[in-house]
């Protein structure tokens, strides 16, 4: 395996690695940081690739371990994060501002309903063990094999389709109790609450419209709705859609908030 393999390898996978990276720490300028370290970890080992996994696998792997290490004195966020950032939120001028400013002046303020059903899952996600969380973003996000991320995680597969399967059964379960969009009893309604602050001209109702996820919720197929959840997410890059840099700044509230939520109970 040559240097330049590696080069061109490396700068095809930058975007998913750095929104991989991104969906377990909430932290944008921490994602940087983690690919930047995979960079040269991946430069300085590369004598040690030996074929087995593709290239692509072998940087996903010292990419998730650096993570693994990053993430393993944080606490995972509870199911309700929404409801506890929400909350900290209304009384944060400062955030509501600077998201206005946002919305209102950058190429990348925009708010779909669509990209904040992405956001959702990187906040909710992070309430799954840290090992779950990582098999369920590598297998239905990035679209790795079973065999593949068992190399990633330096697990079994047996374990990795066990981690799958419990991820899968425990987020479909805080979506359906939770998610307006998919329950008509769910508790959150952030995403049409923020649509009608940031959208105030756009019908709520056509915007929900354009998401096959809310008019497939009518058959209550759990399953299915988060499949379509899953196609949403992958159809999203967090640092460059039209809504990345007003997704990004409530992310980092969301971040910050749970950090000092979390931190009350040690």
């Amino acid at each position: 395996m040559t240097n330049e393999k590696l080069v061109k390898e490396f700068e095809q996978i930058r975007g998913q690695l750095k929104s991989y990276i991104l969906r377990i720490t909430a932290s944008a300028d921490d994602s940087e940081d983690i690919v930047q370290e995979t960079w040269i970890r991946a430069s300085n080992k590369l004598y040690t690739f030996e074929g087995r996994s593709t290239l692509k696998t072998w940087i996903f792997a010292i990419a998730s371990n650096l993570a693994k290490d990053f993430m393993k004195r944080k606490k995972r966020w509870p199911e309700n994060v929404t409801d506890i950032c929400k909350e900290a939120a209304l009384s944060n001028r400062e955030f509501f501002n600077e998201a206005m400013n946002i919305r209102m002046h950058s190429t990348k303020g925009n708010f779909e309903i669509k990209e904040h059903i992405a956001f959702c899952f990187t906040c909710v996600g992070k309430s799954l063990p840290l090992e779950q969380q990582l098999c369920l973003l590598l297998k239905e996000i990035y679209v790795f094999k079973v065999s593949e991320i068992a190399e990633i995680l330096n697990h079994t597969e047996a374990m990795i389709k066990y981690y799958l399967r419990t991820a899968r059964t425990k987020m479909i379960d805080v979506f359906d109790n939770r998610c307006s969009l998919v329950n008509k009893n769910g508790a959150c309604h952030q995403c049409t609450e923020l649509n009608g602050i940031f959208n105030p001209k756009q019908k709520e109702q056509e915007e929900l419209a354009k998401i096959e996820m809310v008019n497939a919720a009518e058959n209550k197929d759990k399953e299915h709705l988060f499949d379509l959840r899953m196609q949403v997410v992958k159809g999203i890059d967090p640092f460059d859609s039209g809504a990345s840099e007003l997704q990004l700044h409530h992310l980092e509230h969301n971040r910050k908030v749970m950090e000092k939520y979390l931190k009350k109970d040690e």
